[in-house]
């Protein structure tokens, strides 16, 4: 799961992999994180609010532990069908994030 995580988001030349106070592998843009990889939520990524509540309809994704309430939702263990929807997701999450850090 990783390794297609690091695929999609290192795109960019402002995109950065991180490892966080709690162990987590995150990744950022201008020091704001938009995924993270951990053992007990699996994937996770910041999202809009819309986007956020359409994705909690369907049932293998929850909001994240402890940021969810920031839009924040995860995948415990995205199957491989999952990564064209979610290359598009984690790709909004970078855009998002990126326009939130600059204004």
């Amino acid at each position: 799961m990783l390794e297609n995580v690091r695929k999609i988001c290192l795109i960019l030349p402002e995109d950065v992999e991180h490892i966080d106070g709690f162990g987590h592998t995150a990744f950022q843009i201008n020091g704001k994180s938009f995924v993270k990889v951990t053992e007990k939520a699996g994937l996770s990524f910041k999202s809009d609010r819309e986007t956020q509540e359409f994705l909690l309809q369907k049932e293998y994704v929850f909001k994240t532990p402890y940021i969810g309430h920031h839009g924040w939702v995860s995948i415990q263990k995205p199957h491989d069908g999952d990564w064209d929807e979610l290359t598009e997701l984690i790709q909004e999450a970078n855009f998002t994030c990126c326009t939130e850090a600059l204004g």
